[in-house]
């Protein structure tokens, strides 16, 4: 498929684009509410997984697969991936070419601060491969090259142009959410992300957030699409990441990030990545990805 990007980003496209047969993994450094990687495989990539952030990112180079809401889908060099917070996916390369791709795993919250204090529900862009040459080159500018730092002024322009994309893919505009719902749920992340690496039990959000478990319960879905449980466990799972990417063991990563040993890390990491730490730990490198012209 050919695409239509505009000049300036077909040249970065192409830059970014050399072969690499090495199955890789290179992560940027950390930002707020964002993480950005590069990714090289062939074959599959990714068992069936989900994540509590928004995957959202550009196919570089050959056909990316994968397994999407009943259905397969596949994206060609130049194409968005948009995949909505905890849905279940897959991944990998669609043909021997191999694959590579850039992605940025996106926090809720930043969309839900851009688009307002009216209070509106996260857009939900029902086909996860688009062609949209303004998405694209907007993508690009903050994943390409990984080792460029990005100020607080492009990022805030960034996700402001990445919401009203979202919102425009989206089709209707988000089912609004009530002030007690958005206050409540607020008030939970907030707790649940100073305290993630302990035990948190239901009261203890309650007494926060003054609604009961299964109101909480409700409400913290409909306005970050995923659970207060599930929030934690994929906080501490980020955590764990960056550990991993430092060297340390499995065993003493496991204790640090609030697992209860590695085997509940192993099965927890699974879930949310698709694939083991062991396996992640073999795939990233620490350092960051220079690109080559042409």
């Amino acid at each position: 498929m050919q695409s239509h990007l505009d000049t300036a980003a077909a040249e970065r496209l192409g830059r970014l684009c050399a072969d690499d047969r090495e199955n890789r993994i290179v992560p940027a450094p950390a930002l707020t509410g964002m993480e950005r990687i590069e990714a090289r495989f062939h074959g599959e990539a990714y068992a069936l997984h989900r994540h509590d952030t928004y995957a959202i990112g550009v196919t570089l180079n050959g056909v990316q697969a994968f397994r999407y809401r009943g259905r397969m889908r596949y994206s060609r060099p130049g194409q968005v991936i948009v995949i909505h917070p905890d849905e279940l996916h897959d991944g990998g390369a669609g043909t021997e070419e191999g694959l590579r791709y850039r992605m940025l795993y996106l926090e809720p919250s930043l969309l839900l601060d851009c688009l307002g204090a009216g209070g509106s529900s996260l857009p939900f862009v029902r086909n996860p491969v688009l062609t949209d040459e303004a998405l694209c080159a907007t993508l690009l500018s903050a994943l390409g090259p990984l080792d460029q730092t990005l100020d607080e002024l492009f990022l805030d322009d960034f996700v402001t142009q990445l919401a009203r994309s979202l919102a425009g893919h989206a089709g209707q505009p988000p089912k609004p959410l009530g002030r007690p719902a958005l206050r409540a749920a607020h008030l939970a992340r907030d707790y649940l992300e100073v305290n993630a690496e302990r035990l948190v039990r239901s009261g203890e959000l309650e007494a926060v957030t003054g609604l009961d478990r299964y109101a909480l319960s409700r409400h913290f879905h409909a306005v970050f699409s995923t659970s207060p449980h599930r929030f934690l466990v994929m906080r501490r799972l980020q955590r764990a990441r960056r550990l991993i990417e430092t060297g340390e063991p499995l065993a003493e990563i496991a204790v640090a990030t609030g697992f209860t040993d590695q085997s509940h890390l192993n099965r927890q990491f699974k879930k949310a990545y698709g694939m083991t730490p062991g396996r992640w730990a073999a795939l990233v490198r620490p350092s960051s990805l220079a690109v080559a012209p042409g």
